[in-house]
């Protein structure tokens, strides 16, 4: 039997290794993030951290507003993006579907006050453009994955 025969669904032809490989940085980009902001001195003002709500004055790098739920979210996108980077096709998903989530969260996080209630996660402003830069990078690495897996990568005429 040929590579040929499992056409893109095998490791053998290699076009499943950059989904993957996006994923599982994305991945343990995340999970870094997630311990980060556990780390004193890294989080600044690590003392006034919530578990959840905008009245965390804790911030990552002293830029990023984080909670423990903030970072369990963290953490949690982290082992979501290291188990399904082991299949190309959920890797894929996987950059996809957290790009979207991440533009909901930028979307959110502009419609909701800094100062409410409903600012729970909570966001400030620097969380809020990294999370579209976030949404634009997973969706566009996800997409990315899925033209390599098809094999289109490298064979594409110009228009």
């Amino acid at each position: 039997m040929s590579v040929h025969d499992h056409h893109a669904s095998t490791a053998h032809d290699g076009r499943d290794t950059l989904a993957r490989t996006l994923a599982m940085a994305t991945g343990a980009v995340f999970l870094l993030v997630g311990i980060a902001g556990f780390i004193p001195g890294i989080t600044t003002d690590y003392d006034t951290m919530e578990f959840a709500g905008h009245e965390s004055r804790a911030e990552l790098l002293g830029i990023f507003q984080v909670s423990v739920l903030h970072n369990i979210v963290h953490l949690l996108f982290g082992v979501a993006g290291l188990a399904l980077a082991r299949k190309a096709t959920t890797a894929i998903a996987y950059l996809v579907a957290g790009g979207i989530i991440y533009l909901v969260l930028w979307i959110y996080g502009l419609l909701v006050g800094h100062g409410s209630d409903a600012n729970f996660v909570p966001l400030n402003d620097a969380d809020n453009w990294l999370h579209l830069v976030l949404a634009i990078g997973m969706v566009g690495m996800g997409l990315v994955g899925q033209r390599a897996l098809r094999g289109d990568v490298g064979s594409q005429t110009p228009m």
